[in-house]
């Protein structure tokens, strides 16, 4: 005789979706790839025997972010940025939320001013409002970039006003150097202090044709991430006037960041800082280079285009399933590992994938580029071979 147990918490069964184990194979196949297109994760073991060749055998470990290369880091970043100071953090969320909080508590206003496609409103689940009470007035359209014209919309105190270099999730839009000059001066004319998310800065100095500190002088303060262009572990500076700074020290420490020991992050930043700073002219070369092969593929699209960052968005006539079908492929037969995280688009039958130009795709020729997208867009080999 059966017996039945009743049960007090009902057993539930999960459900996959085809796109979620179609993401799980792309994943596990990507290990195994040995050619990357876009951003490569350095294994740690490469990542270590990197850092053994860049720092001196006579460097000196910093003790909570105080000396050694983290100090060195901080004043090569602080001369390059043409800022008096800079003060290391391990994220560029805690950088931007910090500096935005003095402002907010040095103007008397709690409201800041960005687009609304900015990192701090997308990708920081709103942390300046629950860790620093600040009030969010998002400006412009998020399908276009910002303009003179969407600021002189806004007739309200602020604290500052945000500006992101390029507009990342826009395809790394960048205005032009007048409107550029412009918009901060408008700000600066009412008294409201101007804040750089310079987490691809680096990446913009090429069409701009000048350098960071240039860039940088149009603005009070500027935060610049290592781990992208750069190719660091992790990391970012905030710099500006040395007082903000200090106080930006005391911040760190409130929210934890002054870990017992920073170099590793520090020494691959200094490395990269001095390494690959001088190759974005090159990155954005490439990537206009790779817009001209696939720009009229057949279900394919550029965004911006001509690319004015080395990082450029591709439409893709097809759906999430075409996309992972289309990167499995390419990794289990090919070795290739190609952009795969896609996002929906403005319009249903078109998916959205991020290619950024760093070392890594610079080991690639155009035409295998061009294959690999028209792959993703399930576009023929021979759309590529006959342009």
């Amino acid at each position: 005789m059966q017996t039945v147990t009743s049960r007090t918490v009902p057993e539930t069964t999960e459900v996959s979706s085809p796109a979620d184990d179609l993401m799980a194979q792309v994943i596990a196949a990507r290990q195994t790839c040995t050619r990357w297109l876009g951003h490569r994760p350095v294994p740690p073991r490469e990542a270590l025997e990197a850092l053994l060749e860049v720092v001196p055998a006579d460097a000196q470990s910093d003790r909570y972010g105080d000396g050694g290369v983290v100090t060195e880091l901080e004043a090569e970043t602080a001369l390059v940025l043409g800022k008096p100071a800079a003060v290391f953090m391990p994220s560029g969320t805690m950088a931007q939320q910090i500096v935005l909080r003095i402002w907010a508590e040095r103007s008397g206003c709690r409201t800041v001013a960005y687009h609304p496609t900015s990192h701090v409103e997308l990708h920081e689940e709103r942390g300046y409002a629950h860790l620093h009470r600040l009030v969010a007035r998002p400006v412009g359209d998020a399908r276009a970039a910002l303009t003179l014209v969407d600021l002189q919309d806004v007739h309200e105190p602020l604290a500052a006003l945000l500006l992101e270099l390029p507009q990342r999730e826009i395809g790394g839009s960048l205005p032009e150097w007048d409107q550029l000059r412009a918009q901060t001066d408008w700000a600066h004319g009412r008294g409201v202090a101007t804040h750089l998310d310079g987490a691809r800065l680096w990446e913009s100095t090429a069409y701009y044709r000048r350098t960071p500190s240039e860039v940088a002088a149009l603005f009070d303060t500027v935060y610049v991430s290592f781990y992208k262009g750069l190719g660091g572990i992790a990391g970012a500076c905030l710099a500006g006037p040395a007082d903000l700074i200090a106080e930006a020290r005391v911040w760190r420490s409130r929210h934890g960041g002054t870990l017992s020991a920073m170099w590793p992050y520090a020494a691959a930043a200094l490395h990269g800082l001095r390494t690959r700073l001088s190759r974005m002219p090159a990155y954005l070369e490439r990537a206009r280079a790779i817009a001209d092969v696939v720009r009229d593929l057949p279900g394919v699209e550029v965004v911006v285009d001509p690319p004015q960052t080395p990082m450029l968005h591709v439409r893709l006539r097809t759906d999430l399933e075409g996309v992972l079908r289309a990167a499995l492929e390419l990794a289990t037969e090919r070795g290739w590992a190609v952009p795969f995280r896609s996002a929906p688009s403005e319009s249903p039958r078109w998916r959205v994938v991020e290619l950024a130009v760093g070392e890594a795709t610079m080991d690639w020729t155009v035409e295998d580029i061009g294959l690999a997208i028209a792959a993703l867009a399930g576009s023929p080999a021979r759309a590529v071979a006959s342009r």
